[in-house]
């Protein structure tokens, strides 16, 4: 740090003093220069393939209730056969208070008709399900 005393004329009596900068820059410079000479030596000393982080939501995902339409049009909670679309209703109800709410799936033969498929859509509406998709089987590869 250097501090002037006076002006050489002799005219200003008050001292003048000023930081000299300098010396503060010159070290921050010689940090600087070290660190870029540092760093790659520090991250390349042995190659190894790390693992890579998959991000998964914690959130208990409920099970997907499956309704299968058979070729005769008959309704089917999994395996169980319901005997009509007020049941299925009753039991979707049930299913539909529960937070997060399930997906029904509808798992409709192919030789079904419309019939068998609209009422169990219907059925999923009156219960309140919000998610409905419909399951089919990829065609196959040529």
């Amino acid at each position: 740090m250097a501090m002037s005393v006076g002006s050489p004329d002799g005219d200003d009596d008050s001292p003048i003093a000023a930081i000299n900068t300098t010396p503060l820059v010159d070290v921050m410079l010689v940090l600087l220069i070290i660190f870029l000479i540092t760093i790659p030596v520090v991250n390349t000393a042995i190659p190894v393939t790390l693992p890579k982080e998959r991000v998964e939501l914690r959130e208990p995902k409920p099970d997907n209730v499956i309704i299968s339409v058979d070729a005769a049009g008959n309704l089917y909670w999994y395996e169980q056969r319901m005997p009509n679309v007020q049941a299925l209703v009753e039991r979707l109800k049930t299913v539909a208070t529960q937070n997060p709410q399930p997906e029904v799936h509808i798992r409709g033969d192919m030789a079904a008709k419309y019939d068998g498929v609209g009422r169990a859509l219907l059925a999923a509406q009156r219960a309140g399900i919000t998610k409905v998709s419909f399951i089919t089987e990829p065609p196959p590869r040529d």
